[in-house]
């Protein structure tokens, strides 16, 4: 077997068959093929692309087999149907060694980013290729085509191979029509059958030591991914894609189920590259958090993002609105809303939402009489506090132009597009239509009823988050929202982008006396585990999920809600382990702010401080009672002068955390 070596030297259930577009049979590998290797720039990783009457790779980590013989192939129709990768012949390789830095418009982990990449880019015979990228953290593939004519994709084969039975960490979904808001189930791969499906990314624990993240990214014009497993080959992971939307039937303004798709994923141009299939590689668990890999593979932005400002939101939907100690009534009304922008001005809050209730629903240009936009809008730009609108994702879709244009004769800053609830083509590209909409008229933009990130943020850096995510929310009608998913989360759907989680509640039930309780909500866990999420779960957009009141009730910890940025210069992840504990350090100018948290388990973590510079810092450390236990409100904030040589026990109680800043002293 020919192997072309690529070294650079010294760098890097079932759905009804109407509703599902079925992949071509599984591809072999030819025992006359030709090998091409690439590997990472620090040579841990080597992608092994094989080339013959069927197209397929494997991955080694170290020299052990980390996926095996995996089959790649798409189906199209331009001119006759043919099917890439099978019978592929080589017309040209291209290969290059990329050793740049990528400086984010909106510094979600941090203000630089390397992006130092091996690159092998392979043309075939029939006018299409394949281009494979690989990190020292992870290794990407994507199909690429030069038809003059336009293509019908009609199915993809992407499968994943695990050696043995690993065990993964499974968003499992019912159907296609699905908001990605899931429960992560720790399985083995065995017990994934072809009738069971997942949204990405799906965490899988290798026998070879990393844990692999399957995503994609610079999903564009195309139907996402879902990943199912295949019987009769328990190591196997395949993609699986919904058919283009032929027909739907409106439940409501914001129900639009589809119930027909077409016998292909997207009728697109001819001359075009296609989504990357992503595997990110974590020797660390904490990598999978530390790791930009779906933003480097993204689209570049284009044109001046200069104008989008990150920031904290104080929300008004998920505390019903409670307000105490006011001489109004509270609720959705133009008074309350002031009030909502006072209590943001006094406390570096950026933005207020104007959630569901504003508008009656179905018509973006009816405004309910106790609501008076403009005048809030004109409030807001008083006290230095933006108007974010929601709005649902159909009737924004009806009314686009008209209700932009007034929008924009407001003056708000940003809309929260609500209940698409699938990734079809069609959807995909409703996403960019919207944000190439709002950018024209310098809107942010929040995601919510969505799927997962795939770098859209990075084309689009005024989409700020999304949510595709079991959130606080949650809270108001399950117990689902457990402290294990909530230490899940961060190694999982957040490798794939910012998550739109909305933390903040001051009330803490703590493991024992939590209740649902859907007017007046509160959290699992403790205070400081409250505090916490907002250094360890990113998201440039940031809510305050709770009433202002109940805030001013716990100015100790408003004071750590209104220091705290929505964006990093730098992240280092002291310590982690998937769905146990994490301890997180992230800087912004010389500041350092800490999140730690645990999951059902009483843990002590050990805070080293050898990050710090030289010189002592002043620490403001927010962390659990010592009847925390027991009631989840109890926490202590204690103040002390640190060092660089110093470490700092935190003693988190079941479902607790800590927070703290650090000052250099002096400042």
């Amino acid at each position: 077997m020919k192997r072309n070596c690529i070294v650079f030297s010294s760098m890097m259930f079932a759905l009804a068959a109407r509703l599902l577009v079925s992949a071509p049979p599984a591809l072999g590998t030819a025992a006359d093929g030709r090998e091409y290797s690439v590997f990472s720039p620090d040579k841990k990783i080597e992608f092994i692309l094989t080339v013959g009457p069927d197209l397929g790779y494997s991955v080694n980590y170290e020299g052990r087999p980390l996926l095996s013989a995996s089959s790649i192939s798409m189906t199209v129709e331009s001119g006759g149907t043919r099917i890439f990768g099978r019978e592929a012949r080589v017309k040209s390789a291209k290969r290059r060694f990329v050793d740049e830095v990528l400086r984010p418009v909106v510094r979600q982990k941090a203000a630089s980013l390397p992006d130092r990449f091996n690159e092998l880019t392979l043309q075939f015979a029939g006018d299409y290729g394949l281009s494979v990228r690989v990190y020292n953290d992870g290794a990407a593939y994507r199909f690429e085509t030069s038809f003059r004519d336009g293509v019908t994709v009609l199915s993809e084969r992407a499968e994943f191979v695990f050696p043995g039975d690993p065990k993964v960490w499974f968003p499992e979904e019912a159907g296609f029509q699905t908001h990605s808001e899931r429960k992560y189930l720790y399985l083995s791969l065995s017990d994934i059958t072809e009738r069971r499906f997942a949204s990405c990314p799906v965490v899988v624990e290798t026998e070879a030591g990393p844990k692999v993240a399957v995503t994609e990214s610079d999903l564009e014009d195309y139907a996402g991914m879902y990943l199912a497993g295949e019987d009769g080959s328990p190591g196997k992971l395949t993609g699986r894609f919904p058919g283009y939307p032929l027909k739907e039937e409106a439940k409501n303004d914001r129900n639009v189920p589809v119930t027909e798709r077409a016998s292909y994923l997207v009728k697109t141009s001819g001359r075009r590259t296609y989504p990357w299939r992503c595997l990110l590689i974590a020797s660390e668990d904490g990598i999978l958090i530390e790791s930009p890999f779906v933003y480097r593979l993204a689209k570049p932005s284009s044109g001046d993002f200069s104008w989008v400002k990150p920031g904290k939101v104080a929300w008004d939907w998920w505390n019903a609105l409670n307000l105490a100690g006011v001489d109004f009534r509270a609720g959705v009304n133009t008074a309350t809303y002031k009030h909502f922008i006072d209590f943001a001005a006094e406390n570096k809050i950026e933005y207020v939402i104007l959630d569901e209730g504003w508008y009656k629903l179905g018509d973006l240009l009816s405004v309910v009489p106790e609501v008076n936009v403009e005048d809030i809008v004109a409030y807001g730009k008083t006290k230095g506090v933006g108007i974010i609108l929601w709005a649902v994702w159909k009737t924004l879709d009806d009314q686009l132009e008209n209700a932009m244009d007034r929008f924009s004769a407001w003056g708000i800053a940003g809309l929260k597009v609500d209940f698409m609830q699938r990734d079809d083509a069609w959807m995909v590209n409703y996403y960019y239509k919207i944000a190439a909409e709002a950018a024209k008229r310098r809107f942010l933009l929040d995601f919510h009823g969505a799927y997962k990130p795939t770098g859209l943020y990075r084309t689009f850096p005024n989409v700020l988050t999304s949510e595709g995510v079991m959130g606080l929310e949650h809270y108001k009608w399950s117990r689902d929202i457990t402290p294990e998913h909530d230490v899940i989360l961060p190694f999982t759907r957040m490798a794939a982008g910012p998550m739109d989680y909305t933390p903040g509640a001051m009330i803490n039930g703590g493991l024992r006396n939590f209740q649902v309780i859907y007017n007046q909500p509160m959290s699992q866990g403790t205070r400081c585990r409250q505090l916490a999420m907002y250094v360890i779960y990113e998201s440039p957009l940031q809510m305050l999920a709770d009433s202002p009141s109940n805030y001013r009730r716990e100015p100790e910890c408003l004071e750590f809600l209104s220091a705290v940025p929505p964006v990093w210069d730098e992240t280092r992840v002291l310590e982690a382990r998937i769905g146990d504990d994490l301890l997180v350090a992230r800087r912004s100018g010389s500041d350092w702010y800490i999140g730690a948290m645990t999951d059902e388990k009483a843990r002590d973590l050990v805070l080293d401080l050898s990050f710090l510079d030289e010189g002592s810092f002043e620490m403001t450390l927010y962390r659990d009672g010592p009847n925390a236990d027991r009631n989840g409100n109890d926490f202590q904030r204690v103040t002390k002068t640190v060092a660089n040589a110093d470490k700092v026990t935190l003693a988190l109680a079941p479902g607790g955390g800590a927070a703290a800043i650090l000052r250099p002293r002096g400042r």
